[in-house]
């Protein structure tokens, strides 16, 4: 192991509904952590109640240093690093950013299996999202902004046509 001090993004595979358990643990032992979390209103036989679900099950995001790549195993529910060929994989600042802007703005979004085919490349001008690039499709008339997440296999899916509504408009610069 080299003596790389830089901070990378990492994403975590938890085990099934311990996403926030290893949240806090991660937390508490001083480590960047980021759980993306969406408040629904959920219905049980006698009453309802507003609660906070992942909004990517299993999955949680680490920005550590090379050093802090095996403590974070040192949490139970943790089960694996993303990978590709054996390698955790890096995930882009830029990604993450984005991903934070958009669960923290109030755009109604989705997260999906990525089954992203290739469409036109757009950069919000204006609101919540403003500088977040994108690949943008036509779906039965709205517009959705695909915004992919670097090797997990998700994509967050804001529609566009809920920021114009909000501003008025949607300014959009277009990059084919």
């Amino acid at each position: 192991m080299n003596n790389d001090t830089s901070y990378k993004w990492f994403a975590l595979y938890t085990k099934a509904r311990a996403e926030k358990k290893v949240y806090e643990e991660l937390r508490q032992k001083g480590l960047d952590v980021y759980l993306p979390l969406r408040r629904q209103l959920r219905q049980w036989s006698d009453r309802k109640k507003w609660v906070e679900t992942p909004i990517i099950h299993s999955y949680i995001f680490v920005r550590i240093q090379k050093a802090d790549y095996r403590r974070v195993f040192e949490s139970n529910g943790v089960v694996s690093y993303v990978s590709h060929k054996g390698k955790a994989v890096v995930i882009p600042d830029r990604e993450m950013e984005a991903m934070r802007r958009t669960v923290e703005s109030n755009l109604s979004f989705n997260v999906e299996v990525s089954t992203i085919q290739k469409g036109q490349t757009v950069t919000i001008e204006s609101g919540p999202l403003k500088g977040i690039t994108g690949e943008v499709l036509e779906v039965q008339g709205a517009r959705k902004f695909y915004m992919r997440i670097s090797h997990i296999g998700y994509s967050l899916v804001v529609n566009l046509d809920d920021e114009q509504k909000e501003n008025g408009t949607t300014d959009q610069k277009t990059n084919k």
